[in-house]
């Protein structure tokens, strides 16, 4: 099957967590939502690991959608750079792979984007976050793009860190001021940020 992006142990799902560590992020995030009741006369469809899995990966989706428009919109060229995007089928290749090579390639971060202002390019790792917390740990073993941002998505706000900032100790909390739009790199609109906030607070509102 595929290794686990964090630990590159044995995992069901290309681009995903092992069970163990899939377990570990739900317990330091947030309790796994249930899956909705069925009648008993219904088909039974996803289990429930399977539905939490799906449904965890669709919030990651919408998260790396929203800082995609939020840049796009600011005019800034933006790259869907993981590895499914980058080289389709790699996964098949790399399966069982251990190799230095191999691990970078598993957690190449999701975005390269560049800004047309003075040709700036930036590595962008997205998260999202319901209880708005990341720190350096929450980061996969040996990740190797030590020069990416990593822009944690919640339900009310965007906020911003390095790699080297989290390495050094700092974290991304519910109290903290790390806001994206305070990020003199990137010296994004606060009013569009705000506005993409707003979207965030539609769409994650009853996560």
């Amino acid at each position: 099957m595929a290794d686990c992006i964090k630990c590159g142990d044995y995992t069901k799902f290309s681009g995903g967590l092992c069970l163990a560590c899939y377990k570990a992020e739900q317990k330091e995030n947030k309790p796994v939502i249930e899956k909705p009741s069925k009648e008993k006369e219904e088909i039974e469809g996803l289990t429930d690991q399977d539905w939490n899995y799906r449904y965890n990966m669709i919030k990651g989706r919408i998260a790396e959608t929203l800082i995609q428009e939020l840049f796009l919109s600011l005019g800034f060229s933006v790259f869907r750079y993981g590895m499914e995007n980058t080289i389709p089928g790699i996964m098949d290749l790399l399966k069982g792979v251990r190799s230095e090579v191999a691990t970078d390639i598993k957690h190449m971060p999701d975005f390269v984007i560049q800004d047309p202002r003075n040709s700036s390019v930036y590595f962008v790792e997205v998260k999202f976050r319901a209880n708005e917390s990341f720190k350096f740990s929450n980061l996969p073993k040996n990740y190797p793009y030590h020069n990416a941002y990593i822009i944690v998505v919640s339900k009310k706000h965007i906020k911003c860190l390095t790699y080297e900032e989290l390495e050094a100790g700092k974290e991304i909390t519910a109290t903290c001021r790390n806001y994206l739009g305070s990020r003199k790199e990137f010296d994004l609109d606060k009013k569009v940020i705000i506005d993409f906030c707003d979207f965030a607070v539609k769409f994650f509102e009853n996560v």
